[in-house]
């Protein structure tokens, strides 16, 4: 073989091995979820009510019952829903300043007893940790509150 014609055949093999990895890399990519921040105070999560901390003070879950029981369904109705597209996300939870243990709960804003899209939760929220949730959304309405927190359902829109 020719010196030319060894050198355009290892080129198309660089270009062809460059190539798969483009496209692998590409395809990792798109099935990795996207995370979704979100940070509990007091009562309330800061980025569903346009990262305005209210300044709650909470000892328990008593005190954001109150708190929630006077303000919440307002400042729900002044917050922007969240709106996603369907795929897969990962949920990343903080616990800022709550001196308990806190959880998260995404589910579909629908009757009690029909509900047909995806869910999830869990608790142990720690003061200062942060945990991950992940699950794939379906087109449909979700609401997402700490039930630990007593937190507002606030609205989440997939389509």
């Amino acid at each position: 073989m020719q010196p030319t014609g060894m050198l355009r055949t290892l080129a198309s093999a660089v270009i062809s091995a460059v190539g798969v990895l483009w496209f692998a890399a590409g395809a990792t990519a798109a099935t990795e979820p996207r995370v979704i921040e979100l940070t509990q105070v007091p009562c309330q999560f800061l980025e569903s009510e346009g990262g305005i901390d209210r300044g709650y003070k909470s000892r328990s879950i008593k005190d954001c019952e109150a708190i929630n029981g006077k303000s919440g369904k307002q400042r729900v109705m002044e917050a922007k829903p969240l709106q996603l597209k369907p795929g897969k996300y990962l949920f990343r939870v903080t616990n800022k300043n709550v001196p308990y243990e806190l959880g998260f709960w995404l589910r579909g804003a629908s009757v009690a007893g029909r509900v047909t899209l995806p869910s999830v939760s869990g608790g142990g929220l720690m003061p200062g940790k942060t945990q991950d949730y992940e699950i794939a959304l379906k087109p449909g309405e979700y609401v997402y509150s700490c039930p630990l927190n007593t937190t507002p359902d606030y609205r989440l829109v997939v389509k």
